[in-house]
């Protein structure tokens, strides 16, 4: 039962990561494709990981697990967060597909939001 279950958990993280990959190329603008890479690869490398655990079941690679999944959930959102506002501020993004411009204030100003605050 336990083998039915970690192969339903890696085909399911395998079919998550083909999603993000087919998103990657199909997606029209660098913010669709960012939300391609962050939310369906996550999901899909933790779903991998755990019927990866499921199937190895020993303290070491359950724990060696647990903390990739960790780093994964922490470093991913961050990334994405960079990879958006580099790709904004370069001008990589149609202003027409923004329903509401948080930073246009910033942007035309050029002033870095966290070098204000110093002054």
């Amino acid at each position: 039962m336990i083998d039915v279950l970690a192969g339903f958990f890696l085909v399911a993280g395998a079919t998550l990561a083909l999603v993000a990959a087919i998103g990657l190329v199909r997606f029209p603008d660098v913010f669709s494709r960012m939300h391609a890479a962050t939310k369906p690869q996550t999901l899909g490398i933790i779903c991998i990981l755990i019927g990866l655990a499921l199937r190895l079941q020993t303290v070491t690679a359950v724990t060696t697990i647990i903390v990739i999944i960790a780093f994964q959930l922490l470093t991913a959102p961050v990334a994405s967060h960079m990879v958006g506002r580099a790709a904004y501020r370069v001008g990589l993004m149609d202003p027409a597909r923004l329903t509401h411009d948080d930073l246009k204030g910033e942007a035309e100003a050029g002033d870095d939001p966290g070098a204000a605050s110093t002054s």
